[in-house]
């Protein structure tokens, strides 16, 4: 099979330990450029991870490569400002999340990338965790059937805790400085503390938001918001309750992210890892109980040793060879920040 080529802008610490690492090390990929402002990392990194050739930005890496796919690793505060350069000049585009800062910013986004034709994938990498891909498949089934009832709730719980679960260890860095860059600024139509607040809560937990669309399989509205942040509540297109719990307490050495995903008659517990993690996936629970006198079933399947950044990886390359369509693309990841931006206003007044 041939090689994708992929050309990395950015390899900062995200860029090297939750993607390059990855990419460097799968057979069907080849990493052939980088194009890092930080000239000194960007030699650093080249070096360790094979890759021949380093630029200086990306417009030096784009004139001198023939690449099938990007891998733009930026704060998202710099994506309307980098991603145009970028769409019409590389068929497919992988950057993290969120899409951008404002609802605003998201719409020229996904305007510019469906003019050029490009392919966006967004990095919400819990969507490729092998067990959030179990999950969603006993769900679309047990829909499919009806054979434990109607789905009636899914709940998120998302504690704060220990992220990187030491996934920075021999993160490279020269020491030469980043230049001044500009940055999209909080929206314009609120004050900026609920800004603040806004940006706070995208930067944090927009992966939440976006699963919580991700396992309910359609559109949902923020009905309720609690005032100290703790709650939201969500209705979906089709009925279905779920709620969003941010932080109700907070763990200093782990990471306890759950989904509940409750049928009539049984539901579906997925359990995510810290997203640094590495070789390890979530684990699923299954819980059956039909009643009429069958005996209740409780199953957890196990999952292969792939965390959810290099299953991540494995799906852009198949995006990039055409194989599936990204696990979330540019024009959904939008309807995140409206979220996102609804639940700012229920909860704020503004």
């Amino acid at each position: 099979m041939k090689k994708v080529r992929i050309g990395f802008v950015g390899v900062g610490g995200m860029g090297q330990v939750a993607h390059l690492l990855n990419y460097a090390t799968i057979p069907e990929c080849e990493v052939v450029a980088i194009a890092e402002i930080r000239r000194e990392t960007g030699r650093l990194v080249a070096a360790r991870y094979g890759v021949p050739k380093v630029y200086g930005d990306h417009h030096e890496m784009l004139a001198a490569e023939k690449l099938d796919g990007v891998v733009a690793c930026q704060s998202f505060g710099r994506h309307i400002f980098l991603l145009p350069d970028l769409y019409g000049k590389v068929r497919h585009i992988f950057t993290e999340k969120p899409l951008a800062v404002s609802v605003e910013a998201g719409e020229k986004l996904v305007q510019a990338a469906a003019k050029a034709k490009c392919v966006h994938m967004v990095g919400y990498h819990k969507r490729s965790d092998p067990a959030t891909e179990y999950a969603r498949g006993a769900i679309e089934a047990w829909k499919a059937s009806g054979r434990m009832g109607k789905l009636r709730y899914v709940r998120i719980l998302m504690p704060a805790g220990d992220w990187i679960a030491a996934g920075f260890t021999g993160l490279l860095n020269a020491g030469d400085k980043t230049p001044a860059l500009e940055y999209e600024p909080p929206p314009t139509d609120t004050d900026a503390a609920t800004g603040k607040e806004y940006v706070g809560f995208v930067n944090y937990y927009i992966h939440q938001v976006n699963l919580m669309r991700h396992l309910l399989g359609e559109p949902y509205q923020v009905t309720y918001a609690e005032k100290s942040g703790v709650l939201l509540a969500v209705e979906s297109a089709s009925g279905v309750a779920g709620t969003i719990e941010m932080t109700p307490y907070r763990t200093t050495i782990e990471w306890e992210e759950s989904a509940l995903v409750a049928f009539e008659k049984g539901y579906i517990l997925l359990r995510l890892p810290a997203p640094l993690a590495t070789h390890r996936a979530g684990t699923v629970e299954i819980y059956e109980d039909p009643g009429e006198g069958a005996v209740p079933l409780r199953t957890q399947p196990t999952m292969p040793w792939v965390h959810a950044m290099r299953q991540q990886a494995m799906n852009f390359l198949k995006v990039c060879r055409g194989e599936m369509k990204p696990p979330c693309d540019a024009a959904e990841a939008l309807e995140d920040l409206k979220v996102a931006r609804q639940y700012v206003r229920l909860r704020f007044g503004k």
